[in-house]
């Protein structure tokens, strides 16, 4: 029986993009990841939002700068992926990414449905999971649940994720978050970043 290299079925660590509408649950689902000790770098967004209009509960995925701060990492080729959002600037700081990548780290990091094409464009090994709801009435459901934004913003939200569900062929794989079944969604992501460890011929992710 001959033997075969591990190089030849293993591609290194995975760069994974979960995105999807609003309210489809990403930050729930990362922050399950994280609770389970999933060994990954989970990525912080670089925005200049205020950290006042930001729920305490989502300061850990995010990285509080200044327009000025903003802008010297852009100048400087520091973004792997940026966008400008409601009037206010995200982007995905690149260094940690790749000191993570070198160490062997898995990368799981949230964006939008535009970010994540320009991700994969960027780096054709990313893994592209778009995490959803069962219907538009749900996702609607879910934004007024909140309680946060007037009228105008959740039309604004709904028109906008019906757009990002037009964007579903682009993605490698669709995760459908069922209520109150949140373990079993993170379940299949899990199985999702399994499948992808051992798919044979992964190419590697280079930054």
């Amino acid at each position: 029986m001959s033997n075969t290299s591990s190089s030849a079925t293993n591609g290194g660590p995975l760069l994974v993009v979960i995105s999807g509408p609003s309210s489809a649950g990403k930050d729930s689902v990362l922050g399950c990841l994280r609770e389970r000790h999933y060994p990954a770098h989970f990525t912080v967004t670089a925005t200049t939002r205020p950290k006042r209009e930001v729920r305490p509960e989502d300061h850990a995925f995010l990285k509080f700068l200044t327009d000025s701060e903003f802008e010297d990492l852009l100048r400087n080729d520091g973004l792997l992926e940026h966008a400008e959002v409601y009037g206010y600037h995200y982007g995905v700081p690149k260094a940690p990414l790749r000191e993570a990548i070198e160490s062997g780290k898995d990368v799981i990091m949230r964006v939008d449905v535009q970010g994540a094409e320009t991700i994969k464009k960027l780096v054709p090994a990313t893994v592209l999971i778009f995490l959803t709801l069962p219907s538009i009435d749900e996702i609607e459901a879910r934004i007024r649940s909140r309680g946060r934004d007037d009228e105008e913003t959740v039309q604004r939200r709904l028109k906008a994720a019906v757009r990002e569900l037009d964007e579903l062929p682009k993605f490698d794989y669709a995760v459908v978050n069922e209520r109150d079944r949140l373990d079993k969604t993170v379940d299949k992501v899990e199985a999702i970043l399994l499948a992808e460890h051992c798919r044979v011929g992964r190419a590697q992710v280079s930054l």
